[in-house]
């Protein structure tokens, strides 16, 4: 749990706070909150002018009354994996420009996204095949102007009037008109020119880079056109948060008009104005704007595609009433030599919000072990602290509950369906079963209660009790002091190693000095089971047996603080134990040496774009799964306390990456 890490101290969150390149759809994105840059001003920075040729330049200017630092500031393209750049200027004067060379390379078709330091959204741009060529520029006024593709003249570091055609296309003329986000999710389009514009082609994108753009005849069939000074209105079906963004692309992918609102925004609707976006009291959804009992600066339009947004992280929008984050604790350095992340540098979020509310846990946070289930990857095992068990399937790229095992969630007991198990760390036996551990029984938290419990997942109900439940509290002495702290510093994760790779890497048996026989112990199953203890980061090596007792094999040593996840990954030969903040968001990989030993071989840290939480769930999926050379890679959040400080950026238990196959 996140303030469970006490012999480390725990950090505040001012003291923790970090910043990280941002991660979104194919990248998840920025890390813990740090302050943007300039958070009175940021929003008022555009990107006003691209080519795609010429090395690539892009174009800001600050349409605000007061400079703005771009410290920190980064760029995407397509890849969503932002990047940093080197801006002609340190900073953006008001009224001014400032042009860099794009780092990523920008081809014939893409987009342009800019970032704070924080990782804040602060404008995007998409084009066709060969619209950025020469360049494409905003027409009808810097910063606030229409987006016209294919512009003769490029005017980079200047006004773009000399670069923009003397009429502008009809379709430019199409504007976001008004957006509500209370519930409707409702969009109105307004044709402010003087012939009707085809639409029938045309999409659009929330903020949420996971999100596909989705088209606006699924949500408005008879919406194929708009007549000259005439109104089309839909209702979202990607979902718009408090604290979002609206991109409208035409047929070919074209960044049309774009509009952002921060927190508390569009609610009942933003509505345009003559002074911009503004909140307003009254939705005219349809009609003539009213801009009566509006509030100004509720969001930011006029083709910018900026304003204060949320953070690319998904999650659909503000949270649930009830759904409280846990800010992280227990921050520690990462072990000298540790390597960078081995499979992809971009990370998605791989659940819904706050999806794991439970009649013990409303607040929604906790989830801690994982596991792919070996005999069927599709399936990811969950558990909750507060004694739950979840079965996760794939569901427009999420993790969902399956809801023909149990859409919410099972909760288990302790033998005799007693008790409230902290379950923390899980793993799939050789036999199929789930095997969970728990530190102690919440009703009596002061005491530890360092068990593994055996549950059949194909049992029916919706609470499970254990076939087999095994206690080794006995064991660990020093954390049975009285404190709630140190009782909760017990099995934190669970790994089931097969016979087969102890056998075949000769392993050496500690209780006998000489190399493994499985033959030794005839009541323990087809393999052993690593159980990590968070107390001093060793994991302690046992056999279960079908009787009810069981045989310890002794401890090995992880050379890490704390463990907070365990598992056997088949596909590099190795026991992986995971540590979340405490060791500095770390993976050691453990092989069997020339000796015999199970050792360290080598630690990788997480992707760079991952925030430093508690992340105490680590599962990699089978190789069977492996598609381009790499497989998935999911992580666990116990806190949901995600990204920065906007509300839609918690909420979420779940991250996706990738691992080398």
């Amino acid at each position: 749990m996140p303030n469970s890490h006490s012999r480390v101290g725990v950090a505040s969150l001012c003291a923790a706070s970090l910043t990280f390149s941002g991660l979104v759809v194919t990248g998840l994105l920025a890390a813990q909150p740090a302050a943007a840059a300039d958070p009175a001003g940021y929003q008022n920075v555009r990107i006003n002018e691209v080519t795609s040729a010429n090395n690539d330049t892009v174009e800001l200017y600050n349409s605000g009354s007061t400079a703005v630092s771009l410290s920190g500031w980064k760029m995407s393209d397509d890849g969503f994996s932002p990047q940093s750049f080197s801006p002609s200027a340190s900073s953006i004067p008001a009224g001014g420009f400032v042009t860099f060379n794009s780092p990523k390379g920008l081809g014939d078709s893409d987009k342009v996204v800019i970032y704070t330091a924080d990782g804040t959204v602060v404008d995007r741009v998409d084009w066709a095949t060969g619209k950025a060529k020469p360049a494409m520029a905003r027409c009808g006024g810097d910063g606030t102007g229409t987006w016209v593709t294919g512009t003769g003249t490029t005017t980079f570091g200047s006004a773009n009037a000399a670069g923009c055609p003397a009429s502008l296309p009809a379709a430019s003329q199409v504007r976001i008109n008004e957006v509500g986000s209370d519930g409707s999710d409702t969009v109105e389009l307004y044709n402010g020119g003087t012939s009707a514009v085809s639409i029938g082609s045309w999409k659009y994108v929330d903020n949420d880079t996971t999100h596909a753009a989705a088209s606006i005849s699924s949500s408005a069939p008879s919406a194929t056109s708009i007549p000259a000074g005439g109104y089309v209105t839909f209702n979202s079906t990607i979902g718009l948060g408090g604290n979002d963004s609206l991109f409208l692309l035409d047929g070919s992918g074209n960044t049309v008009d774009s509009v952002s609102w921060a927190a508390g925004g569009a609610s009942p609707s933003d509505e345009r104005c003559a002074t911009g976006f503004q909140t307003s009291a009254n939705a005219t959804f349809g009609a003539v704007n009213s801009c009566a009992g509006s509030t100004p600066g509720g969001g930011t339009g006029g083709g910018t595609g900026g304003g204060t947004t949320g953070q690319l992280l998904g999650g659909g929008g503000s949270l649930t009433s009830g759904c409280t984050p846990e800010a992280p604790g227990g921050t520690g350095s990462k072990p000298a030599g540790t390597l960078a992340w081995p499979g992809g540098p971009d990370v998605t979020i791989a659940d819904n919000v706050c999806a794991f509310t439970t009649s013990t846990g409303p607040e929604g946070r906790d989830v801690s072990g994982l596991a792919f289930d070996p005999a069927n990857p599709s399936v990811l095992w969950a558990a909750k602290n507060k004694n739950w068990l979840y079965k996760l399937v794939k569901s427009n790229g999420k993790w969902v509950p399956d809801a023909t095992w149990s859409a919410t969630g099972k909760q288990i007991r302790f033998a005799g369906g007693t008790g409230e198990p902290d379950s923390e760390g899980l793993t799939v036996g050789g036999n199929g079963h789930i095997y969970v551990t728990s530190e102690r029984d919440n009703t009596k938290n002061t005491a530890p209660k360092d068990t593994v419990m055996e549950f059949d997942p194909a049992a029916t109900g919706s609470t499970l009790t254990p076939l087999h439940q095994w206690d080794m509290t006995a064991q660990f002495p020093q954390l049975n002091t009285g404190s709630k702290d140190d009782a909760n510093l017990g099995f934190e994760g669970v790994g089931y190693v097969p016979d087969s790779w102890l056998t075949a890497n000769g392993w050496t048996d500690p209780l006998t000095g000489a190399a493994y026989n499985p033959a030794n112990y005839p009541l323990h199953g087809a393999g052993l089971f690593f159980a990590g203890l968070e107390y001093d980061g060793t994991l302690h090596v046992y056999g279960l047996n079908s009787d009810g007792s069981f045989t310890t094999f002794g401890a090995v040593s992880t050379g890490k603080p704390g463990v907070m996840d365990v598992t056997f990954d088949a596909g590099t030969q190795r026991i992986i134990a995971t540590c979340d903040n405490t060791c500095g968001e770390t993976h050691t990989f453990l092989k069997v040496n020339a000796s015999g030993a199970i050792v360290p071989d080598v630690t990788y840290t997480n992707p760079a774009v991952m925030p430093v939480d508690n992340l105490e769930g680590f599962a990699l999926a089978p190789t069977s799964t492996c598609a381009g050379g790499f497989r998935e890679a999911v992580w666990s959040d116990d806190g949901i306390y995600g990204f920065g400080s906007g509300s839609s950026s918690y909420g979420h238990a779940l991250y996706s990456g990738t691992f080398p196959c």
